[in-house]
């Protein structure tokens, strides 16, 4: 018996020697490595298999990959827009107020990214009506498609998508797809073959040359944006997939939110593809070519930025547009997203909103997709309750949408959650729009959506079991990595 507890003791010191040294050998936030650390002592063994394929940071080498592509077509713009702000000049006075001013500043700074004037944009909420506009807009294809998703299901909505593209790559139309390799796991590449015999390319993100080992697992190209011969795109919550049109029994009808857009802000959406394009094959790299580029005169009255982040950054830029929303509202703030985990500073940045007498307002699913992701929502959802947030949970079926709006006059629509996973492990895209009418469009559909929720109180919070307390409290530790 003695010696069993001396080798029990021993297995346990080295696991814990052997957790440290994994653990604290790559730079990361301190939260992080705190998660890991729990995840390695705990679950010996199982916790360094899991570390291997989801703890490890991108290589240097791949970062400087994909940092080296160049932001294709929009370098010019960005250093003159920069000047132009600079002398007060990038906004008319009509156009302007300080709130807009210091966002385009920001994301001209941290991400390059130019603001586009006039540009016109459509809203979806509904899958069915979304995929419609889109299959008829990739008919309607002249010079090119370029189309990135998060998932690409190889099912009914995804064979209406594919046959739309072979038609038009059948045509002598430029076809380039990228879907990520973890997202749409459950598609061959094979899907493709017919596509790729017409003309058309299909590019795995950050795939394998193994089928089941994938050591860049964690990091996922969340984005789902087109692009149409660079006059119409789209960006987004929506991916590909009969789920996304309510045809899945577990999510019943999927609420989403999805752009439509016509105008220069399709230019940004355009340069952000070809660099994910670069960063995902190794030959047949693009650079800059006109025809990529048209512009466009002005199709609305919209002014709005694409800006990107992820791990190849330290920026955290998306993440730094929600603080910067957060921190400027005066009146109210509507936030929709499905996993809500914010990191400290989102929480504080939320939090001194609502004990301000702000009119905080987050809305988050009644069921999870992911166990311990919910749990952790949950969680914080507590927290913004007991802060004076008002927490809406949707009750008619699964709500998926990132979207966030201010005083009815700035909004942010894109792929990014407010959660650790977006913020840093994730390649997410969001427009940031500047007119208020688009806000209080994207306000009115919150209001309507709160008609199919239930409020989320404190009764409601202390009925909770101690077991679901412990699945939350438990889940929050993990935050940081889930």
């Amino acid at each position: 018996m003695n010696t069993i507890l001396l080798v029990i003791a021993l297995v346990t010191l080295i696991n814990i020697f052997l957790a440290i040294i994994t653990v604290f050998r790559e730079k990361r936030d301190i939260a992080a490595t705190w998660a890991w650390l729990l995840v390695l002592v705990l679950l010996p063994g199982i916790g360094f298999i899991a570390y291997l394929f989801v703890g490890k940071k991108i290589s240097r080498e791949k970062i400087f990959d994909i940092k080296t592509q160049e932001s294709i077509g929009m370098s010019e713009l960005v250093l003159a827009q920069k000047e132009m702000l600079a002398e007060d000049e990038l906004l008319s006075s009509k156009q302007s107020n300080e709130n807009t001013k210091e966002m385009a500043s920001l994301f001209l700074e941290s991400d390059e990214s130019i603001l586009t004037k006039g540009n016109e944009l459509k809203i979806f909420t509904d899958g069915k009506e979304k995929f419609d506009h889109l299959i008829h807009d990739i008919q309607q294809a002249k010079h090119h498609v370029h189309l990135l998703y998060y998932t690409f299901h190889q099912d009914e909505l995804g064979n209406r998508v594919l046959a739309a593209l072979e038609e038009r790559a059948a045509a002598g139309v430029e076809v380039l797809v990228i879907y990520d390799a973890m997202g749409s796991r459950s598609t061959k590449h094979r899907f493709f073959k017919n596509l790729e015999k017409l003309g058309g390319k299909a590019e795995p993100f950050f795939g394998s040359h193994w089928t089941i080992i994938n050591l860049r697992l964690n990091y996922r190209n969340h984005r789902k944006i087109v692009i149409i011969d660079g006059k119409v795109g789209y960006i987004g919550g929506f991916n590909i997939g009969d789920e996304y049109l309510g045809k899945v029994k577990k999510f019943g009808y999927w609420r989403d939110t999805h752009l439509r857009i016509e105008g220069n802000a399709v230019l940004a959406l355009q340069s952000r593809f070809l660099m994910d394009w670069n960063a995902a094959v190794v030959k047949q790299k693009f650079d800059y070519k006109e025809e990529y580029f048209p512009l466009s005169k002005n199709h609305g009255k919209t002014n709005m930025q694409i800006v990107s982040s992820g791990p190849d950054s330290e920026l955290q830029q998306i993440k730094k547009g929600y603080l910067k929303m957060i921190s400027m509202a005066k009146e109210s703030i509507y936030i929709q997203s499905p996993y809500f985990i914010p990191d400290d500073s989102v929480l504080d940045a939320i939090t001194i909103a609502a004990m301000s007498g702000i009119d905080v307002r987050i809305m988050i699913p009644n069921k999870p997709d992911h166990p311990f992701v919910y749990r952790a929502t949950t969680y914080f959802a507590g927290e913004m309750v007991n802060a004076g947030a008002k927490v809406y949970i949707y009750d008619n079926g699964f709500l998926h949408a990132k979207t966030m709006v201010i005083d009815g006059e700035i909004a942010s629509v894109g792929t990014a959650n407010l959660d650790f996973r977006s913020f840093k492990l994730n390649f997410e895209v969001n427009a940031f729009i500047y007119d208020p009418v688009i806000a209080q469009d994207l306000k009115q559909i919150y209001e309507k959506d709160i008609e199919k929720c239930h409020l989320l109180t404190k009764e409601l919070l202390d009925q909770q079991s101690r077991w679901m307390k412990f699945k939350q409290e438990f889940s929050r530790l993990l935050s940081p990595i889930l």
